[in-house]
Order: C-alpha cells, then sequence, then structure tokens
C-alpha cells in the first residue's frame, strides 16, 4: 500500500482544522496522553508543573504526528474499511500533501520541544516511538506479518515511560514494567476488535491475525495474553515498587480483564459477524482497563507521598 493511492472524493474545499485535529486519532490520543501523564504524576521526585505540561503536550504532538503519518500512508487502506472511509483523507477532506506535512512538522517539533525544554532521553524515546508507529508498524509489519500488533504494541507503550524519563532523568525497573503492561494489554485489545471488523482487513489485503490465522487461534492467543497480564501488572507491588492500593486494585481489574477474555477465548468460532457481543464488551473493558489500572497508579503514589499507606 502506498500514499499515493486515489481517495474517494477530490478535494474541494480547504481543509478545517478539525480535519487535521482528526489526523491524530484524538480518541486514541486521549488514552496516550493519560497514561504518560499518569507516568508522569507516578515518578518519584518532582517536576515543575511548566516543564511537565510541556512534556505531556510534546507526547501528545508525537502521538499525533504519528497518526497522521500512519492515515496519510493508509489512505487507500481506509477508503477500503467501512470503520476508517469517512477518516479526513479517504473521504477527500485534506490533500494527501498536507497530512504528510502536518504529521512530519508536528513529530519533528514534539521531539524537538521535548528535548530543548525537558529531557533529550525522553526526547530520543519520543522521537523513536513515532518511527516506531509511523514506519516499523505503519509501513513495514501491518501489511507483512500476523503478529503486526504483537510487535507494533511497542509503539503505544512509550508515553509512561517518556513521561517517567521526563521526571527522573532515567531509566528504571518501573517505567519498563509500565512498558511492558501496555505492550502485553495490546494483543488482546486490539484482537477483540480484529475479530469483529475481520472481514473489513480481509477485505483491503492486511493480514491481521483472524484473517490469516483464524478465529480459533486468535481466540486462544486473547486468553493466552490476558493470562500472562495478570502478574505482570501486578508485579510493581510485588517488586515493592507500589503499595497496596495499586496491588489490589490491579489484582481485581486485571482479574476482571481476564474474566471478560474468557468468553472469547474459549468460543471455537461466532459463526455470525452480528453475534459479537463478548469481543466487543472485551474490547470496550479493555479501554476502561487501562485507563483504570493507571489512574490507581497516580492514587497509589499520592497516598504514599502524603503518608495515608
Amino acid at each position: 500500500m502506498t500514499a499515493t493511492a486515489n481517495t474517494k472524493a477530490a478535494v474541494n474545499l480547504p481543509a478545517e482544522w478539525r480535519d487535521f485535529f482528526a489526523l491524530t486519532k484524538p480518541r486514541v490520543m486521549s488514552l496516550v496522553i493519560f497514561t504518560g501523564l499518569c507516568g508522569l504524576m507516578a515518578a518519584p521526585g518532582s517536576i515543575h508543573p511548566v516543564i511537565g505540561f510541556t512534556a505531556i503536550l510534546c507526547i501528545a504532538m508525537g502521538a499525533g504526528g504519528a497518526a497522521a503519518l500512519n492515515q496519510w500512508w493508509e489512505a487507500d487502506i481506509d477508503a477500503g474499511m467501512k470503520r476508517t472511509q469517512s477518516r479526513p483523507l479517504p473521504s477527500g477532506k485534506i490533500k494527501s500533501v498536507d497530512a504528510r506535512d502536518f504529521g512530519i512538522g508536528l513529530s519533528s517539533a514534539s521531539v524537538v520541544i521535548m528535548g530543548v525544554a525537558v529531557d533529550w532521553l525522553a526526547a530520543a524515546i519520543l522521537g523513536f516511538s513515532v518511527i516506531y508507529y509511523a514506519v516499523i508498524y505503519t509501513i513495514w509489519l501491518k501489511p507483512r506479518t500476523p503478529q503486526n500488533i504483537v510487535i507494533g504494541g511497542g509503539a503505544g507503550a512509550f508515553p509512561p515511560m517518556i513521561g517517567w524519563i521526563a521526571v527522573t532523568g532515567d531509566v528504571t525497573i518501573m517505567p519498563v514494567l509500565l512498558f511492558a503492561i501496555i505492550f502485553f494489554w495490546t494483543p488482546p485489545h486490539f484482537w477483540a476488535l480484529a475479530l469483529f471488523v475481520k472481514t473489513d482487513y480481509a477485505k483491503v489485503g492486511i493480514p491481521m491475525l483472524p484473517v490469516v490465522a483464524g478465529e480459533r487461534v486468535t481466540r486462544r492467543q486473547i486468553l493466552a495474553y490476558s493470562a500472562f497480564l495478570v502478574p505482570l501488572a501486578v508485579s510493581p507491588w510485588a517488586i515493592g515498587a507500589t503499595g497496596a492500593i495499586y496491588g489490589i486494585a490491579a489484582l481485581a481489574l486485571t482479574l476482571a480483564f481476564f474474566a471478560f477474555s474468557l468468553p472469547v477465548g474459549l468460543r471455537e468460532s461466532s459463526g455470525d459477524d452480528d453475534d459479537m457481543k463478548p469481543e466487543k464488551r472485551l474490547f470496550a473493558f479493555s479501554i476502561l482497563y487501562l485507563f483504570a489500572l493507571f489512574a490507581v497508579l497516580v492514587v497509589d503514589r499520592v497516598a504514599a507521598a502524603q503518608g495515608w499507606i
């Protein structure tokens, strides 16, 4: 797939700011911003509010720029999928070259500002995360391997690590664990979605696991990753990096995540593309799960700082 593909309609009117904002995938960005902010707030030490705000702004800009580049490259794919055909490029609201330049400009600015105003290590990891998503995942992995979302999951796992490094200036075991939690959360989260939109992926030739390996393999993989997530999510408490508030909440939340994955993983096949209630419930809960898990991480940090525990 290439970025020069035809879209459904010609661009007749100047693009609005809303169209460029849509290129940043704001719903996805909200999770990126939140986990980055939680990583920053949970890190030991302190950071000036203005510098902290700048760090989160740069994370948002980098994520938005990478998303814009992803949509620029996949304009033809998005045009062929019902779920994405109303995006700015397939619908003809934005010119391809404008989307490309917007993505490059936003991404580049995020890395430079992060380095100058916050921390160059955080900036380097932010820059790598943009390349990881826009190039390694979008151009190389996604169209070539059914393990695309497994390897590509690293792109969305960097924000809490970047937020943590913005405060501490170094990498320790805790930000690595936060990275790993999101990395292993991504496959069951995304494959739950892929199960009920697999027809779209098959139509445009993207080798998502349900398309290439079938539903049964995908469902067993969802169950395996969900099971592994239970000890992984609790590991920050196990090594003494967090308190009991996080540990107990993480255990309860991740067991609930596993419970939601059971009816999906033990099912042989949906039989009917419309009969996807367990998959849709897992996908919806997976988003709530990540928000809640990282929120309780901050609550635990605040409680420890205030001497409540």
